[in-house]
């Protein structure tokens, strides 16, 4: 830390009766009030150095009685008036980046410039302040942390920016050139001790990041000042830019990933009768969405310079915090081109409001999907979003499939097709975790899980599950309901793990397990031409009777219904058996299910089983055609 002295008197100020004046065998002639506090001086040493001084007593008449100067305004109170003073009389003063905005400004203020005394103090603070303080690293930044008590004197002296002009070319340049602050250079020495092969490399990276943690320090609006100067030189890595906002987000803004509630921090006071409580928490939280929105601005546009974990952090402090539409659809936009970098537990942002119950935001996950579906596209022609920014309008699944081919084709352009199946197992297993929710609306879950387009998943095993927790989480679900979500469901991407527990599911609408059942005979009747046997589950559940709703502890049970309602094992030897069989079933009366839930035919299972829509009975004509054409040609 650079300092310079002037003066050579010793300290001879003192206090007495609430008045500050100097030893002296001559009485004081002139009070100075600076903010409260009287100092009984003299004239001529501070008159010959101090032009506003020699203006202000000129205009008062002369009088036996001390000249009285009143100095409200005064930039950095007592202690820097006093330290001009203090240079008047010669007495010695210590400058260094910890005091020279203050006694810059009051020198300024007070006018002690050359045009009155050649070495005055204004001259020789610029000296030091060009020839020492910008020279080194550590004094540079104290000095802008400083100019933050003067804010409007340092950008008019020019302090603040010759500070952020010098910083960003230290950092821009070679690590080896800048004085680095003691803090940051022995946590590079202890890095390189340690370092060896491999670990060297790391120790580079070190290095030229070494000035991330020491900015940190600096206030939202010097820091952003900052970063634009080291940007605007171009020379600086994306990625370590990139880090040094990591650092800044996690010095500043509310450690949400430690445990950290916000919304119980922000929201806390709320219903507070302090209105002192009431404004600290408003101002505070006006802080972080001003830091949060900050980072958002300084972001890099290379993909990849920051981690799609940070940017969902930033996202989740963004919903909460209430920041700018902007800047939230900035982080949607940038979390969607690194969509497949991304845990479920990022994606577990939290509502904005909880007034009606819901925990998380499925509708900003929606919209990072459709963002990360949109790379490679030019915008989209969708009505502009309400206020939130968040808000989706929704188009049932039938006008979606007019036009699904269309939009598939633009998407083949866009993401690779691997980051999509990975993205689509990703929405698959966050919806796991939203289902849980209680207060999820039906049609919320639906549009995630329809925002996939069928290629992505090779599977369904996922959604299964999801649809299952959800059942399980809303037992008030009504039939259509239901049914409408189990839409979503492509039974013959299930694998036999999870057609097992489909059949066996209380849960489910008898028509999904219709179809489990059928897609498993047709796929048993039609593999190879040769003929299998059913899988365990399914003679188990052919052969069970008994009332659907009540859960079995085992697959094996006793036929006791009607023998008309009944489907033995025995009956079904054969591939043509099989499928005519289920065939029959699924051609009859749709009101079978209606009369179902009516308690009409609950001793046949079957019966119950085999109402399916008319579209899947189409779909499933084609099927068992093929399978009995196969197995005419086989016998």
């Amino acid at each position: 830390m650079k300092f310079m002295k002037l003066g050579s008197r010793p300290d001879t100020f003192y206090a007495t009766e609430a008045i500050r004046s100097v030893s002296s065998e001559v009485s004081g002639d002139l009070i100075v009030q600076v903010k409260g506090s009287r100092y009984l001086l003299h004239k001529f040493p501070l008159l010959s150095k101090c032009l506003r001084l020699q203006r202000l007593c000129s205009k008062s008449p002369e009088s036996k009685h001390p000249h009285i100067v009143q100095l409200p305004d005064f930039p950095g109170g007592t202690e820097a008036f006093e330290l001009c003073a203090k240079f008047c009389y010669e007495i010695t003063i210590t400058l260094s980046a910890y005091n020279i905005v203050p006694a810059r400004c009051a020198a300024e203020y007070l006018q002690m410039t050359e045009d009155v005394e050649k070495g005055n103090l204004v001259h020789k603070i610029e000296v030091f302040f060009n020839s020492c303080i910008l020279n080194g690293w550590r004094d540079s930044l104290v000095t802008l942390q400083g100019t933050k008590s003067l804010p409007s004197w340092s950008e008019e002296l020019g302090i603040t920016s010759r500070c952020i002009e010098v910083i960003a070319s230290k950092v821009v340049a070679h690590p080896s050139k800048a004085n680095r602050s003691h803090s940051c250079s022995r946590r590079v020495r202890d890095d390189i001790s340690l370092c060896n092969g491999a670990e060297s490399q790391r120790s580079m990276q070190l290095t030229k990041g070494w000035w991330a943690e020491d900015i940190a320090e600096l206030g939202i609006d010097l820091y952003w000042r900052t970063m634009i100067g080291i940007k605007s030189h171009g020379k600086m890595p994306s990625g370590l830019i990139g880090e040094a906002l990591r650092i800044y987000a996690s010095r500043w803004l509310p450690k949400t990933s430690k445990g950290l509630n916000i919304y119980e921090k922000v929201n806390s006071h709320a219903g507070s009768d302090s209105d002192s409580d009431s404004d600290s928490v408003g101002n505070t939280t006006s802080k972080h969405r001003l830091v949060l929105e900050s980072i958002t601005s300084l972001l890099p546009s290379e993909k990849g310079a920051v981690s799609c974990s940070f940017l969902l952090k930033l996202l989740k402090a963004a919903n909460i915090l209430n920041a700018s539409t902007n800047s939230k659809m900035e982080l949607v936009r940038r979390v969607g081109i690194q969509l497949e970098e991304a845990k479920v537990s990022d994606l577990l942002i939290p509502s904005i409001s909880r007034t009606n119950g819901i925990v998380y935001d499925v509708d900003i996950v929606l919209s990072i999907f459709e963002q990360f579906m949109l790379q490679g596209q030019s915008p989209p022609t969708s009505p502009p979003r309400s206020k939130d920014g968040f808000e989706r309008r929704r188009r049932s699944r039938s006008a979606e499939n007019v036009d699904s081919e269309f939009q598939e084709s633009r998407r083949s352009s866009s993401a690779s097709h691997s980051s999509k199946l990975k993205v689509a197992k990703l929405v698959d297993r966050y919806l796991q975790e939203v289902a849980r929710d209680v207060k999820l609306p039906l049609s919320k879950f639906i549009a995630l899980a329809e925002a996939v387009p069928d290629f992505a998943r090779l599977d369904h095993d996922d959604l299964y599950r999801a649809i299952d927790i959800y059942l399980k989480a809303h037992p008030d679900l009504n039939k259509s309901e239901r049914k409408h979500l189990c839409r979503i469901l492509d039974c013959k991407k299930l694998s036999v793990e999870a057609c097992t527990h489909a059949a066996r599911n209380e849960r489910l609408p008898l028509r999904v397990v219709v179809q489990v059942l059928f897609f498993e005979q047709a796929r048993t009747g039609t593999s190879g031409g040769q003929v299998t046997d059913l899988p365990s589950n399914l003679k188990a559940v052919l052969a069970s009777n008994g009332d659907l709703k009540r859960p079995t502890s085992s697959l094996s049970t006793n036929l006791t219904g009607p023998a008309e309602d009944q489907w033995s094992v025995s009956s079904l030897k054969s591939p043509k058996s099989k499928i005519s069989t289920l065939r029959m079933k699924l051609d009859e009366d749709d009101d079978l299910d209606d009369s179902f839930s009516r308690g009409i035919g609950k001793s046949s299972k079957v019966k119950a089983l085999c109402s399916l829509p008319t579209r899947p009975k189409r779909m499933f004509s084609k099927l068992w055609s093929i399978s009995r054409s196969a197995n005419e040609r086989n016998g």
